[in-house]
């Protein structure tokens, strides 16, 4: 099969999968698809040697969330360099909702700890497969779930509650 055939495989497969990960973890969809098209970008200048991966598309996964963790970074330093507003409401949002919306619990938690929830809870990856791909031990892996899980505790309790 010609390279450019095998990466235009992929990337019909593999890019709507993507996307929606990315979307889930970063809470954007236009950065998602930025970040998506970077990755691939990055795949193709590495085709000759990644096409002999067992899984090329847990390769482009890694790259996206790096990027998407770098760009995040940029965000928020470029946010925090800007003069704050007075008349901007920082408080958290309302609590009298008491339906637990699950993406946005999410998208309070740090980006490094959104990764590993998405990746474990929403896609059932094991521990030892999220190490590897995020290229983390395997004790940092489950220390970023146990301090998600701590902050997500409070929706879901309340949620629980309610039943």
């Amino acid at each position: 099969m010609d390279p450019t055939d095998e990466v235009a495989s992929l990337y019909a497969a593999a890019c709507p999968r993507l996307i929606g990960f990315l979307t889930v973890v970063g809470g954007s969809r236009a950065d998602a698809e930025e970040v998506a098209q970077d990755a691939f970008v990055r795949l193709l200048q590495r085709w000759s040697t990644l096409r002999e991966y067992d899984d090329p598309e847990m390769w482009l996964r890694t790259v996206a969330v790096r990027l998407l963790i770098s760009r995040h970074r940029r965000h928020t330093v470029a946010r925090l360099a800007l003069p704050r507003l007075a008349s901007r409401d920082t408080a958290a949002p309302d609590a009298v909702d008491d339906r637990l919306d699950l993406a946005s619990a999410i998208a309070r938690l740090p980006l490094d700890q959104r990764v590993v929830v998405v990746l474990h809870h929403l896609e059932d990856r094991p521990v030892d497969e999220i190490a590897r791909a995020l290229r983390l031990p395997a004790g940092t892996v489950k220390s970023r779930l146990s301090r998600a899980r701590g902050a997500l505790a409070p929706f879901l309790l309340d949620t629980e509650q309610l039943s």
